[in-house]
């Protein structure tokens, strides 16, 4: 097809019409500049329906405005140029501004459009459009850049009344303007991972590269006044036998302000298509943002792509970074330019283990794919046409087509948890029949919740405090419930004392009757206790090597034994890892945004979410006892991997628990809901009030004794190395499957926490939700 014949098609043909509003993207960065995330979600938009992107206007000699059409081979996107006579300013070029769009909906057949801005600078000239719906992405805090237009702020807050949908690029800019809008929703950077993981194993050496000696650090992007250029100079100088390789165009800082060393090199601007070739030279790829204003919100991509390529990264202190990539070994984040340098040195060492760390970073980037982004975002914008029309407008991918067959369901879910309920509710709504069993003979698994013979509402399998970073996780919950705040707190018995956990300064205090001013003086103080570790491997090692050995033996040695079976010398660092020190006096268990109890129990909450006419439930029935066959022609399993092989490898080691229930004639039987017993010399692990969980006001209260198992049902995938491997083996197992899938904690082997598996459920549905091929492609493990 050639140049025109694309713009025509585009543009003007009337056959193209679709269920899907066209798409009018505003946007400051030209379409064929970089590939950010502009590009990346409207490729995928315009797949389904048309999409003009609509860039900054160029100055022309002609006398009188035009629009240029410009088509790409590898889109069905066409940008779309403004030319404006160079001495048209002010009212007169926006003037022209909003007759040159005109043009392009008149073109496009005046149906109303999506209108979706990058930049609020574009909105005054778009303000009088009829739209089907205005989508506001504010990718970055775009005032804070470098020579940004002094009307920028107030163009945004008009954009911001106009919008239906507001989107961010990161957390950081979305609670700096979550109250500006009622529906506003974080995105944080996503990834095209196979793009990147080509980078893992390319042997291609670009020409400018192929000479540079090694090791070699990397960045590619924009090198704008983002960039920290002292610390670059002051690398090169520090360690002149590395090379540092900058890819990128210039941008806002003149070349004479770079620094030159006979070790950096400037590669220039490369495309998409190249950066692969050019990761797959570096050792280590480099973020070395300033912190200014500029990045004060920005939440680069650069970081899950860095990763994709199988390379560890080194960064500033950007917060999105730290919050989002902290807790992976693999992203070493230095606040000051001689902690960036020891932190390059130990990236370096770093690449010459990826065993070590390339499974967890290709974990967490398993859930942040630019498909799951377009999928999520696409919702949304669906809803905000429903408000709008008082009609769904469907713009994403069509879900999947029923398959041929008598069989009475679409999918069959094993398990009524929180995965297979999700999932239920999820497939159920986008039209899909769906069969959810459950051996027990109740739905909410372990998050059941119950009255007991005194009519206090228990969790009969143990206390289950939901909390969450996510927001999405957390509205999509909202559905279901309404919800009562709590904070958790949990105190530990410890010599004939209750004393706060994690550890903090009151700890300190009630242990060894000190008075810690602040958090300096508390960090000091465990520094004095603290043993260095040469290399953190295990549970034990994270502890002593934060407070030492009297703390660890206080409050995690004898609880973790009785809870695992295992000194936490045997279990994975990731374990003890999961309950902090503080220096402060904050004694809330959790820190995370989202901390609050169904209203009416959990219990409640799933038969909400399981209210749907194409979900069929069969509690109390072992999906043994099925024709599985005839039912349906896909299942989702939630239960243990190995059990649905019948233990082909042996079976996987789970931690089991045993619970003692009593009611007791009185109001309160502790001042917290849960107490913790670290000593060996009692039985249980811990004491659970549950009317502190619920809220629950009686005359009687009920607790539960805690005792950890070896053997009954699997409640924790125990973490040590062996087990993982023994996991591998029957996940390899599960790849070749292409009519299960395996979600959830005991699906997966992972010890996730509520939220965590709620996520993967929503991530699997957004997979399902692609096309037929993405779905048969999907079913192997959630985690793939």
């Amino acid at each position: 097809m050639t140049l025109k014949e694309s713009v025509l098609n585009a543009a003007t043909s009337s056959s193209l019409e679709t269920s899907t509003p066209p798409i009018i993207c505003f946007s400051h960065l030209r379409w064929d500049f970089v590939l950010q995330r502009p590009q990346h979600l409207m490729r995928r938009f315009g797949k389904s329906g048309r999409v003009f992107f609509f860039e900054e206007y160029i100055p022309t000699n002609h006398h009188l405005p035009y629009l240029e059409f410009h088509a790409f081979d590898d889109t069905s996107v066409i940008a779309v140029r403004p030319r404006v006579p160079q001495d048209w300013h002010g009212e007169r070029l926006q003037k022209a501004m909003s007759g040159l769009l005109d043009q392009l909906l008149a073109l496009q057949g005046a149906r109303k459009p999506i209108l979706w801005f990058y930049t609020p600078m574009m909105f005054p000239f778009a303000a009088h459009v009829d739209a089907a719906a205005v989508v506001y992405d504010c990718m970055d805090e775009l005032s804070n850049f470098r020579y940004a237009p002094p009307e920028l702020r107030q163009n945004e807050q008009q954009l911001m009344r106009r919008a239906d949908v507001v989107f961010t690029g990161g957390y950081s800019i979305y609670e700096a303007k979550r109250a500006q809008h009622d529906n506003i929703h974080p995105f944080p950077s996503s990834v095209d991972v196979a793009h990147f993981a080509a980078a893992r194993t390319s042997s291609i050496k670009p020409d400018d590269q192929r000479k540079i000696g090694g090791p070699i650090l990397g960045y590619y992007g924009v090198i704008d006044e983002r960039i920290d250029l002292s610390l670059l100079a002051e690398v090169a100088a520090a360690r002149p036998h590395w090379s540092l390789v900058m890819v990128g165009p210039l941008a806002k800082i003149d070349e004479t302000q770079l620094p030159r060393a006979a070790n950096i090199y400037y590669l220039g601007r490369k495309d998409y298509a190249e950066l692969p070739a050019y990761v797959a030279g570096w050792d280590i790829a480099l973020m070395p943002f300033a912190l200014n204003e500029a990045t004060r919100f920005i939440s680069p991509t650069k970081t899950p792509e860095y990763l994709a390529a199988g390379r560890p990264v080194v960064s500033t202190a950007i917060t999105d970074v730290i919050r989002h990539y902290g807790d992976l070994g693999s992203v070493l984040i230095a606040g000051d330019n001689r902690q960036f340098i020891q932190a390059c040195e130990e990236a370096l060492a770093l690449a010459k283990q990826p065993a070590q760390w390339l499974g967890a970073a290709d974990e967490k980037l398993a859930t942040i794919s630019w498909d799951d982004t377009f999928l999520q975002m696409s919702a949304l914008v669906e809803e905000a046409l429903h408000r709008r029309a008082g009609k769904p407008i469907s713009i994403q991918a069509p879900v999947i087509k029923r398959s041929a067959g008598a069989n009475p369901y679409d999918f069959l879910i094993v398990g009524a948890g929180f995965a297979g309920s999700v999932l239920a509710e999820r497939l159920a709504s986008s039209g899909k029949r769906v069969l959810i069993c459950d051996r027990r003979p109740h739905i909410g698994g372990n998050a059941y919740d119950c009255q007991d013979a005194a009519g206090v509402l228990v969790h009969k399998y143990g206390p289950h405090i939901f909390h969450t970073n996510s927001e999405e996780i957390f509205a999509y919950l909202s559905r279901f419930t309404a919800w009562r705040p709590y904070e958790h707190r949990v105190l530990a018995s410890v010599a004939d004392k209750l004393l706060p956990m994690p550890i903090n300064r009151t700890t300190l205090k009630g242990l060894y009757g000190i008075d810690l001013a602040d958090e300096q003086a508390a960090a000091e103080y465990l520094k004095t206790k603290a043993e260095p570790t040469p290399e953190i491997r295990t549970s034990r090692d994270v502890v002593i090597s934060q407070v030492g050995s009297h703390l660890y033996r206080t409050f995690f040695e004898g609880y973790t034994r009785k809870q695992w079976g295992l000194d936490p010398s045997e279990l994975d660092k990731s374990v003890t890892a999961r309950v902090p020190t503080r220096t402060s006096t904050d004694d809330r268990y959790f820190l995370d945004t989202y901390q609050a109890m169904p209203a009416d129990g959990f219990t409640r909450m799933f038969e909400n979410m399981l209210d749907h006419p194409n979900i069929q439930i069969e509690a109390g029935v072992d999906y043994n006892e099925l024709d599985r066959k005839n039912l349906a022609p896909r299942t989702i399993f939630t239960g243990p991997i190995d059990a649905y092989f019948d233990h082909r490898f042996g079976p996987l080691p789970y931690r089991s628990l045993e619970f003692k229930h009593e009611t007791h004639d009185r109001e309160q039987f502790q001042p917290v809901a849960v107490v913790n017993y670290p000593s060996l010399d009692v039985p249980y692990t811990r004491i659970t009030e549950y009317k502190h969980l619920t809220g629950q006001q009686h005359r009687q209260t009920s607790i539960s004794y805690e005792f950890a198992r070896a053997e009954g049902d699997p409640y924790y995938p125990i973490p040590r190395p062996e087990n993982q491997a023994l996991y591998k083996q029957y996940e390899a197992l599960a790849r070749e499957q292409n009519d299960v899938i395996f979600v959830g904690r005991l699906g997966t082997y992972k010890y996730y926490n509520m939220d965590q598996v709620v996520g993967q459920a929503l991530a699997t549905f957004r997979r399902f939700s692609a096309t037929e091929q993405k779905l048969n492609g999907a079913f192997s493990t959630a985690a793939e």
